[in-house]
């Protein structure tokens, strides 16, 4: 129906400024207004929030699981500039704001970080060092592996849940391996 107008709900609520817009329907199966999406994302924001603060999220895929569960899909990137914008940081005892963390946790090395949050296992193989992570957790270890700078990388390839590094030989890849586990420990 050309000119119909439908009323749009944001975080549970009917979104006032498309209510009184000009009468035009956007999209047949729009759930949110896409012209007011911080609302949505402010919504999205406490949630985490209130998730982190109230009980022990331990990576990305807990958490995107808990706000599905509050019937909010987010995407792993999504749900990493979030974590980001809101200053969250990992621990051993899941994510915390910033301001609850001793001084030292927020002088952690991103590559440190990256690596107790994502890495499952290391796999050596010839020249090559395999990093095992859970999907959708290889871009960003592999980001990281690379913004350190190793020298003795020669490259790196990410896919979904794999980072395979690339050392010139056997005892490069030795050596890159005990600076990774390092990290880990």
């Amino acid at each position: 129906m050309a000119g119909e107008s439908v009323p749009v709900i944001v975080a549970g609520k009917i979104c006032q400024k498309c209510l009184t817009a000009p009468r035009i329907r956007l999209y047949k199966y729009t759930d949110g207004c896409i012209f007011h999406m911080s609302a949505t994302k402010t919504y999205r924001h406490g949630q985490i929030l209130r998730l982190v603060s109230s009980e022990r999220i331990g990576n990305q895929e807990d958490l995107r699981r808990r706000l599905a569960q509050q019937r909010l899909r987010v995407t792993q990137a999504t749900l990493s500039r979030d974590l980001q914008e809101l200053k969250l940081i990992k621990t051993t005892d899941g994510y915390k704001t910033g301001s609850t963390l001793p001084d030292e946790s927020a002088n952690v090395a991103p590559l440190t970080r990256a690596l107790r949050e994502f890495l499952l296992d290391i796999r050596p193989a010839e020249n090559l060092l395999v990093l095992k992570t859970p999907p959708s957790g290889a871009q960003p270890l592999a980001a990281a592996v690379d913004a350190a700078k190793f020298p003795e990388i020669a490259g790196t390839i990410a896919g979904d849940d794999t980072v395979l590094i690339i050392t010139p030989n056997r005892k490069t890849r030795d050596s890159l391996q005990k600076k990774i586990e390092a990290h880990v420990k």
